[in-house]
């Protein structure tokens, strides 16, 4: 009798650790996807955001602020429900071109043991919009 009750406790042990390791690994999931998501969509919205009366007029790249932010939007939204992320821009800057963008992915609690828990993960990129390939020496 004794040794079944041992082997009652490891099996719950095992399906306790199965249920913690599939909780952290969604999580550690999620924050790789949303930081690549992020990566790539601000890269692209810089992008189609630039100024190009601006550059053909003084040869450097300006970016509009409200193009970018819209299309950061819409770009993002394709891809995410904004129900359970918080969008936030720092540091938008037109010319030189650099923008800061906060994203919060509200997960929902886990309850375990009659524990709640909730793990909110915030992603920072600052990202530099540069020339290249284009001939900077007059003359």
């Amino acid at each position: 009798m004794k040794e079944s009750y041992w082997g009652y406790w490891l099996i719950t042990l095992g399906v306790f650790i199965i249920v913690i390791l599939m909780l952290i690994s969604n999580v550690t999931t999620n924050n790789t996807q949303d930081y690549y998501l992020i990566k790539e969509v601000t890269s692209a919205s810089m992008v189609d955001a630039i100024n190009y009366g601006y550059y053909r007029e003084y040869g450097e790249l300006k970016i509009d602020r409200e193009k970018f932010i819209e299309s950061f939007l819409r770009r993002f939204a394709e891809n995410v429900s904004f129900n359970t992320y918080q969008v936030d821009f720092y540091d938008i800057y037109e010319a030189p071109p650099k923008v800061s963008v906060k994203i919060t992915t509200k997960s929902g609690s886990f309850i375990v043991a009659g524990d709640s828990a909730s793990f909110d993960i915030v992603n920072k990129v600052d990202a530099i919009l540069e020339l290249s390939g284009a001939d900077t020496q007059k003359g």
